[in-house]
C-alpha cells in the first residue's frame, strides 16, 4: 500500500506529467472556443477563452512550457464545459454554470498562490475563493444580461432565478474554497511541480 501511495505521489508531483496533462486540457479548451464560435454560442466561447487565457499566462510570463497550473484545477474548469456541451436538461446546464464560475475563482486563487509571493492564511484562502466565486457570478450575470439584450438570448429568465443562481454559486464556492485549502495547499502543493528556475524566480 505504501509503495502504491508513493507511486501516486510521484505521478501527481511530476513536473512533466503535470505540464503534459495541463497542455492537453488547454488544447481541449481551445477546441471548445472554436466549436462554440462556429455554433454561435458566444457566452461559452468567452468562458472557455478566458480559462484558456488564464492557463497560458504562467508559461508565457516565465517563458517555460512546464510552468503550468496543476492539471487538476484545469480539469475542474474543463468538466463543466464538457458537461454543458452534453447537457440535455436545463438543470444540468445551470449546474454546469455554477461549477464553471467556481472553477474560474479556483484558477485565480491557485495562480495567486503558486505564481506570486502572496500567502494566505487558512481561513482567508477559503474566504477568498468564496468571494471570488460570488464576484465571478456577478460578472457572469452581467455578460448573460448583455447577451440577452444584444444577441436575443434568454439566459436570465427571471430575477428570482437569478438570485437563486447567486445562492447556488455561493454554495459551490464554499466547496471550491475547501478543495483549495485541503488539496492544493496541503495534500498536493502545486509549487512542487514547477521547474526549479521558475520556483527561484517566484521566491
Amino acid at each position: 500500500m505504501a509503495q502504491r501511495s508513493g507511486r501516486l505521489d510521484a505521478f501527481v508531483e511530476d513536473k512533466r506529467v503535470n505540464a503534459g496533462l495541463a497542455w492537453i486540457l488547454v488544447g481541449f479548451l481551445l477546441v471548445v472556443v472554436v466549436v462554440s464560435l462556429l455554433r454561435a454560442d458566444f457566452l461559452w466561447a468567452i468562458f472557455a477563452g478566458f480559462v484558456f487565457a488564464l492557463a497560458v499566462i504562467p508559461p508565457i510570463s516565465y517563458r517555460n512550457a512546464e510552468a503550468m497550473l496543476p492539471w487538476e484545477v484545469l480539469l475542474l474548469a474543463a468538466l463543466p464545459v464538457l458537461g454543458r456541451a452534453l447537457a440535455t436538461l436545463a438543470l444540468t446546464t445551470r449546474a454546469s454554470t455554477y461549477l464553471s464560475v467556481a472553477a474560474l475563482a479556483l484558477i485565480v486563487a491557485v495562480e495567486l498562490h503558486v505564481f506570486t509571493p502572496v500567502r494566505m492564511t487558512h481561513w482567508f484562502a477559503i474566504l477568498f475563493v468564496v468571494t471570488a466565486t460570488i464576484a465571478t457570478a456577478g460578472v457572469w450575470a452581467v455578460i448573460e444580461w448583455l447577451s440577452d439584450v444584444y444577441l436575443g438570448t434568454a439566459f436570465i429568465e427571471s430575477e428570482r432565478l437569478l438570485m437563486w443562481d447567486f445562492v447556488y454559486a455561493t454554495a459551490v464556492g464554499i466547496v471550491a474554497g475547501i478543495v483549495f485549502e485541503l488539496y492544493f495547499r496541503r495534500v498536493a502543493p502545486p509549487r512542487t511541480r514547477l521547474p526549479d528556475d521558475v520556483q527561484e524566480r517566484i521566491e
